[in-house]
């Protein structure tokens, strides 16, 4: 399988930034991020629930408050702060 050409390749992030997610996930800290997926920009509080990596690329799994679940793309959050 390919990749679709419009996506653009994963960066990888600091790995004390990815302790920071780690962290907040183990003491069940609500964060508020904000990000970018396929133009649109995101600022939303979420509570994470786990980390995961597909294809090389590395993902932030959490909760909306509306108690949906989203898969975030490390690389697209462009900041994060405790809610």
């Amino acid at each position: 399988m390919t990749e679709p050409l419009n996506r653009d390749p994963y960066a990888p992030i600091a790995c004390a930034r990815y302790s920071e997610y780690e962290v907040a996930i183990l003491h069940r800290q609500k964060l508020r991020l904000r990000w970018w997926e396929n133009n649109v920009h995101y600022d939303q509080a979420v509570l994470p629930l786990d980390l995961k990596t597909s294809n090389h690329e590395e993902f932030l799994i959490c909760r909306r408050e509306t108690g949906e679940t989203l898969t975030i793309r490390l690389d697209h959050i462009h900041k994060m702060e405790p809610a």
